[in-house]
C-alpha cells in the first residue's frame, strides 16, 4: 500500500498556515502583543487558538476511510504528529517568550526569557495511545481536546521555565491560578495566587477541557511575598481537601 504520510502531511501542514494567517483570534493576540499589552492570559489564548486550529485540521483530514486497515498504525502516528505538534510548540513559546519579554521590561528586569524544551513525553504519549486501538474511530477523539490541552502546556512550561529563572535570580515570584468556566473540584481546590517557595507540585497540571488560567508577572522586579499558607486555616484546609481530591479524578464537579 501506498505511504499515505507525505501527502497528508502536506495537506495538514498547508491547511494549518492558511487557518493561522486567517484567525482573527491570533491577530488580536499578536496587535496585544505589539501594543506591549500581551500577558500571559493572551498567550493562554493564543495557545487555545493554535491547539484549536490543528485539531480541527485533524479532524477533517483523518478519518477511518484513510487509513490502511482503518486503523492508525504507529510509524503514521509518529509522522504525522511529531512535526504538527512540534510546530504547535515552537509557535507558542515564540509568542510566549516575547510576553515575558515585554514583562520583563516593564518590571525593569534585565533577564532573558526562558524557552522550555519541547515536552516530547506529552507527544509519544498521544502517539502510542492512538497506534493502540485497532479501529481509529474508538480513539480518534484523542486528536481533540488532548491537542488544545497539550497546546495549553507549552504556556504553562513557558510560566514555570521563567518563574524558575527568576527564582534562582533572587526574585520570589508569585504564581496565580484563575479559574475558568464551570471549574471541577480539582481545579476549584488548585485556584489562588501562590508564593513561589510554597507552590503546589500540581499548580502547572490540568485535565482535558481545563481551561483555567496560569499567570506570572514579575511585577516591579522586587522580591514579593503573599501571606504564608502555614498559618492561614482556612487554605490549610483548602490544602488538605485537594491532596484528597488527587490527581486521578480531574472531571468532578
Amino acid at each position: 500500500m501506498a505511504d499515505i504520510v507525505p501527502e497528508l502531511l502536506e495537506l495538514i501542514s498547508q491547511k494549518f498556515d492558511e487557518r493561522t494567517v486567517e484567525s482573527q483570534k491570533l491577530k488580536t493576540a499578536v496587535e496585544h502583543l505589539m501594543a506591549n499589552e500581551a500577558t500571559y492570559v493572551d498567550a493562554n489564548n493564543f495557545a487555545i487558538e493554535v491547539g484549536n486550529i490543528l485539531s480541527d485540521i485533524f479532524e477533517e483530514t483523518i478519518d477511518a476511510s484513510v487509513l490502511p486497515d482503518g486503523r492508525m498504525y504507529y510509524n503514521i502516528a509518529d509522522r504525522i504528529l511529531n512535526p504538527t505538534m512540534a510546530k504547535n510548540h515552537e509557535l507558542i513559546t515564540g509568542y510566549a517568550m516575547d510576553v515575558q519579554k515585554n514583562l520583563n521590561k516593564k518590571a525593569g528586569l534585565h533577564l532573558k526569557p526562558q524557552i522550555p524544551e519541547l515536552n516530547q513525553s506529552r507527544i509519544d504519549g498521544i502517539v502510542n495511545r492512538i497506534s493502540s486501538e485497532a479501529d481509529f474511530d474508538v480513539i480518534k477523539w484523542i486528536l481533540g481536546d488532548p491537542i488544545v490541552t497539550f497546546s495549553q502546556s507549552v504556556v504553562d512550561d513557558s510560566i514555570k521555565a521563567n518563574a524558575d529563572f527568576q527564582s534562582r535570580a533572587g526574585l520570589q515570584p508569585i504564581i496565580t491560578r484563575k479559574l475558568k468556566g464551570k471549574a471541577c473540584k480539582w481545579c476549584r481546590a488548585l485556584a489562588g495566587a501562590y508564593d513561589y517557595s510554597e507552590l503546589p507540585k500540581e499548580i502547572y497540571q490540568r485535565h482535558d477541557n481545563c481551561r483555567c488560567t496560569i499567570e506570572y508577572d514579575p511585577g516591579d522586579g522586587k522580591r514579593k511575598t503573599i501571606p504564608s499558607r502555614k498559618n492561614n486555616p482556612g487554605k490549610n484546609k483548602k490544602i488538605e481537601s485537594r491532596k484528597k481530591i488527587g490527581i486521578k479524578k480531574p472531571a468532578e464537579n
